[in-house]
Formats: C-alpha cells, structure tokens, sequence
C-alpha cells in the first residue's frame, strides 16, 4: 500500500516539478472553493457592469430627451423672435446651430455605445469557450496523468515480480 502511494506521490511531484500547473487525480475542495470564488467574483462584475451599463444608457436616454426639448423650446422662442424682429436672433440661431450640431453628434455615439455593447458580448462569448476548452484539457490531462501511473505501477508489479522470481 504504502508502495503505491510513493508513486502516485512521485508522479505528482514530477507533474508539478515540469511546469507551473500541478494536478492531482482529483480536485481538491480548496480548488474547487476557489474556483466557486473566482466564479462568483465574475458573476458579481459581470452585474456591475451590466448594472453601471443600464446607468449609463439611462442617462443617455435622458440626455436625449432633454436635448429634444431644448430644441423644440428654442424653436419657438426664434419663432417669437424673428416676429419680433429681435435683436438677439444671431444669437438664438448660433445656439441652435450649437443644439443641432450636439444632436448629430449623439447620434453616433448612440450606435457606438451599442457597436461596443455587441463587441463585449462577443469578447465574453469567446471567452467562455476559451474556459470551457480549458477545462475539457484539465481533465484530459487528469486522465492521462492517472492512466500514466496505473500502467507504470503494473509496470513496476511486474519487474517486481520477476526479481523477486530470481531469488
């Protein structure tokens, strides 16, 4: 028994000595505790920023909505002004050049926003996959690993047996 668990110990060992990953034939609870946690703090950012994301749009939303009334407003005030023939007609014109100008540029940034939205949803897909790729090669290295010891312990079984033969 205690023959056996010198092996498997060595074989470990030999994993971790041969790069910077080290398994053994199971996860431990502390790995899988860890990963629940990483899990977890992915999940808790990925809220916030879908959370910081709704905020941001609100605002957007907002903006834009108060963006319109200003420019209805000023419309009418220039309509009262021009009746008027008010001196200050350059100006109201300049400053709703100034609104219009600041509504195209929303626009764009609108579709940006969105533009981005869809790349970060692709990036997070990819990334997903990537991870799940990960983990289906962790386990086949665990696989390899464990059926690697079994073959060299029936190995070392049977040169055993054959020294033991000669006496």
């Amino acid at each position: 028994m205690q023959t056996e668990q010198q092996p498997q110990h060595q074989n470990q060992l030999t994993v971790q000595n041969s790069g910077s990953l080290s398994f053994s034939s199971h996860l431990s609870k502390e790995d899988e505790e860890i990963s629940k946690s990483a899990l977890s703090t992915f999940r808790a950012k990925e809220e916030e920023i879908e959370r910081k994301k709704m905020e941001v749009r609100e605002k957007v939303q907002l903006q834009l909505g108060r963006v319109e009334e200003e420019t209805k407003r000023l419309a009418s005030i220039r309509e009262e002004l021009e009746a008027l023939a008010d001196p200050m007609r350059k100006e109201v014109a300049v400053v709703r050049k100034k609104i219009d100008a600041v509504n195209k540029e929303l626009k764009p940034l609108g579709h940006t926003c969105q533009k981005k939205e869809r790349e970060y949803k692709e990036a997070l897909e990819a990334f997903n996959e990537k991870n799940k790729e990960k983990v289906q090669l962790i386990t086949k290295l665990m696989e390899l690993v464990s059926e690697s010891e079994r073959l060299r312990m029936k190995k070392l079984e049977e040169l055993s047996k054959n020294i033991d033969s000669l006496h």
